[in-house]
């Protein structure tokens, strides 16, 4: 019998080494932080002699997200993410088209994650992050009448994940997050371990 529970530990130790270390995922988000800022807001109300600009017909792309993390054992995994997101806008004077107005998001954040549940195709999981966003704004005027502006910020930002579910094989998997900060209030991905 004690030979039996030596070799039961032994076997379930063997199991908890046998994890695969590193994570590499990439994932698209919606309604990140940065959605929220406007260029009106970032830029202020712009002034010109015939009224104030609107910012209109918008498009934007992002929180495109890179993450990578180190496991120190199954549960824990401590690393890094980096989001990138672009907003770009029209500006009007009434309904006049008078120029375009940029924001470029780059993000990066320390980051730890929790698998608070381990099936051999099916995870679920916790993450964490935060750290600094680098924004550039810039509007520009082809008119020539008035001189291009550019402007650039650096303010705290985060990611709180509070539930994440992934599929599939042991070294892939997709996943689907929900959470809010930098990637997004909900975010979808590809994760590969290794």
């Amino acid at each position: 019998m004690a030979v039996a529970a030596m070799m039961a530990t032994v076997s379930i130790s063997a199991q908890e080494e046998d994890y695969l270390k590193h994570e590499v995922a990439v994932s698209y988000g919606g309604m990140s932080n940065s959605t929220w800022m406007s260029i009106g807001d970032a830029l202020g109300t712009v002034i010109v002699s015939f009224g104030a600009i609107r910012y209109d017909d918008g498009s934007f792309f992002g929180p495109l997200g890179l993450e990578y993390f180190y496991h120190t054992n199954p549960v824990v995994g401590f690393g890094a993410v980096a989001v990138y997101a672009k907003e770009t806008k029209n500006m009007f004077i009434g309904s006049e088209p008078w120029g375009e107005a940029t924001n470029t998001y780059v993000t990066v954040m320390p980051a730890a994650k929790f698998n608070w549940l381990r099936k051999k195709y099916f995870g679920m999981y916790s993450k964490v992050g935060a750290g600094v966003t680098f924004r550039t704004q810039k509007e520009d005027y082809p008119d020539g009448k008035h001189e291009d502006r550019s402007e650039s910020k650096v303010f705290f930002n985060f990611q709180l994940t509070g539930i994440g579910l992934e599929a599939g094989p042991k070294n892939v998997r997709g996943f689907l997050e929900l959470g809010v900060g930098e990637q997004g209030m909900a975010l979808v991905g590809l994760r590969c371990k290794f």
